[in-house]
């Protein structure tokens, strides 16, 4: 299992991810505003136990952000697109990096993947509307001297959308 370092009064301690660590994980994933009386319904242990264990998994870094998912009654008219990106065979590295620095700088940016096949990079980009697409991948793609082409895919419905990644026994070892 892997280890990490906790601080306890001032001091280092060793601790283990162990299967009520990762039931937590999980739980949190499904819901991040749990109450330590909600998710010690579901784990035995008693909710200053959880509480304690809760916040040493997000002191150690366990946890990288508590995050709040919109309702579809407020995105669900914004435009949402799949663009795959090759990049030039000889485009340097700090210009592909320099690429996904100014994705990852744009609030439309949800989602950079480098991704293996015909294609470099795969982004996912959430726009007001066309007009905003538009000049988004002008100033993004077009513009962008790393850029050999790109394709885009317009999402015509979402019918799931999640970050979670739900942890089993064994998974951290």
């Amino acid at each position: 299992m892997p280890k990490f370092v906790i601080q306890e009064r001032g001091r280092a301690v060793m601790s283990k991810l162990d299967a009520f660590d990762i039931r937590l994980l999980n739980l949190l994933q499904a819901n991040a505003l749990a109450t330590a009386d909600e998710l010690a319904a579901h784990i035995p242990l008693s909710t200053s136990a959880v509480t304690r264990r809760v916040r040493r998994l997000r002191s150690a870094g366990w946890i990288a952000a508590d995050v709040a998912v919109l309702a579809p009654k407020l995105t669900a008219r914004r435009l949402r697109a799949l663009v795959r990106v090759q990049v030039h065979d000889h485009a340097e590295e700090r210009g592909i990096a320099a690429l996904r620095g100014r994705l990852a700088a744009e609030d439309a940016v949800q989602m950079i993947l480098d991704v293996a096949g015909a294609d470099d990079l795969a982004v996912l980009i959430c726009a007001r509307d066309m007009d905003d697409y538009n000049a988004l991948a002008e100033r993004l793609f077009q513009t962008d001297p790393a850029v050999r082409r790109y394709e885009t895919s317009f999402v015509k419905r979402v019918h799931k959308q999640s970050a979670a990644v739900m942890l089993k026994p064994g998974d951290t070892d």
